[in-house]
């Protein structure tokens, strides 16, 4: 059976000590600026790229606007755009809440959260009348009940009834602009996320960003297949169904480690299905990684002939082989095997001896492996999966793996494009205020075939004209050849 060996994807958090401890948005940059600069995979190779003017100017104006910052929200939001000038993944700034913190009042929050003046009894009754399907409506977002209307160039999503006490009648929700490409969805602790897919799937569903309401008013007819789609992309858990009598579909919506057991467990009870079955059409839409080890039992049904996968070294540095130590003492922990122990100590005695370098950890040293079976499946001939913008990290590993097979056809957009740079590390701030993640490991392919800031291309794809709920089935037509 094949196993594709890679890097311990671990999620893991240290201290880092030795800086100034007057915290200040300032010093908690400074602290950002340097912690990076020192221990970051990718930080030389985007110097490299985009030049240390573009660099030195960049920190100008952001130590600029960092000095006038007073919110603890505000200097996070900061933080995460100086971050971004590396990369649009794999890269993370949080506030770390602490157990002590005095909850804001409710007169607080109400301050800051608009209100709409509006006869909402009025408005039930104007919406019941209307026969298009529009944004301006009466929606279900759990616990909220929420109208829509435009206000001057702006659509404004009002609360009617709310299951959190903190949410009122009449407080704005969420906001839509005028051409409906942007929005803003504010959370039951009254913050703004911002929504950039603003979108209907069918007549009674809305997707404003990641958050999905359902019509309540005016009254459209349901859509089997709008709910049929629903059911399968909003699985929590993966899941197999047949789509017809030659064709399988397989939904995995992450590949999280904890998942491995529920993909095995619907791979062996269905298995000698999926090995009578023509096709099988994999959607990972929206998944967006985990563990590679979550994938290694689907990699047997779509294997054609010998895989090659390129390494991704890690940087060694101190602070960064602290990872290794730890997962090494603190084995039980994080469920690693015993018998796994000596290598942890192995690779980390192997960093210390390197630092300052990017270091391969498996003991050929080789920057590629080689994996080959001893079987190729007959079943499914036909494998087409289903790609999005929702996919990176570990879900574009398995689609690299995957796409050498002869079965192998990606359908969908261009993924997320963050993989390149990777493994990713957590350190607290001196003054454990801010949990900064970057990454431990750089891939091989870089630059011949870097997939950060590009992603990877679908065989076919599905342009704006084929709506969401109907992906499966234009599938599906291609595989059976309709």
């Amino acid at each position: 059976m094949l196993k594709i060996k890679t890097l311990i994807l671990i999620f893991i958090t240290s201290s880092a000590f030795g800086f100034a401890q007057t915290c200040t948005c300032e010093t908690n940059y400074l602290w950002v600026k340097k912690t990076f600069e020192e221990n970051d995979a990718g930080f030389q190779y985007v110097i490299d790229k985009k030049g240390i003017s573009a660099y030195q100017a960049h920190n100008n104006e952001f130590l600029n606007k960092i000095r006038n910052i007073k919110s603890d929200t505000e200097c996070t939001k900061a933080l995460y755009e100086w971050l971004t000038f590396f990369r649009s993944g794999h890269i993370s700034i949080s506030k770390i809440e602490k157990d002590n913190k005095q909850p804001q009042s409710a007169s607080d929050e109400n301050q800051k959260t608009e209100v709409v003046t509006i006869d909402i009894e009025k408005f039930k009754k104007e919406i019941q009348s209307k026969k298009d399907s529009e944004i301006e409506g009466i929606w279900e977002t759990p616990p909220y009940t929420v109208g829509i209307k435009k206000f001057g160039d702006t659509y404004k999503g009002f609360i009617i009834t709310s299951g959190a006490e903190n949410w009122k009648p009449n407080e704005v929700k969420l906001t839509i602009n005028a051409d409906k490409t942007k929005g803003m969805f504010y959370l039951r602790d009254k913050s703004g996320v911002e929504a950039n897919a603003i979108k209907f799937i069918g007549k009674n569903y809305l997707q404003v960003g990641g958050f999905l309401l359902k019509r309540l008013a005016p009254v459209f007819e349901p859509e089997p297949d709008v709910e049929a789609y629903l059911e399968i992309i909003g699985a929590e858990k993966p899941l197999l169904k047949e789509i017809n009598k030659n064709t399988l579909l397989l939904r995995i919506p992450s590949f999280k480690g904890t998942f491995k057991k529920d993909v095995d467990s619907i791979l062996l009870a269905n298995k000698s299905k999926i090995e009578s079955t023509e096709n099988l059409i994999i959607d990972i839409r929206n998944n967006g990684g985990g563990s590679d080890n979550t994938f290694s039992k689907i990699i047997p049904y779509l294997y054609t002939n010998p895989i090659r996968s390129v390494r991704a070294p890690l940087y060694s540095t101190r602070l960064n082989n602290q990872r290794m130590l730890d997962l090494y003492e603190n084995y039980e922990k994080y469920g690693i095997p015993k018998d796994e122990r000596a290598f942890l100590k192995k690779s980390y005695d192997k960093l210390n001896k390197n630092l300052g370098q990017f270091v391969i950890l498996q003991d050929d040293d080789s920057k590629v492996s080689i994996a080959k079976l001893n079987k190729i499946s007959p079943y499914p001939k036909n494998v087409g999966i289903i790609i999005n913008q929702g996919n990176g990290s570990t879900a574009e590993e398995f689609l690299l793996a995957a796409k050498q097979s002869k079965k192998v056809k990606l359908f969908g957009v261009t993924t997320a494009g963050v993989l390149d740079i990777s493994n990713m590390y957590f350190v607290n701030s001196p003054c454990n205020e801010f949990k900064l993640g970057y990454c431990l490991s750089k891939s091989f392919r870089i630059p011949d075939m870097a997939i950060d800031g590009k992603g990877i291309q679908p065989d076919y794809y599905i342009d704006q004209t084929i709506p969401d709920d109907q992906w499966i089935n234009h599938v599906s037509d291609i595989l059976n050849e309709k």
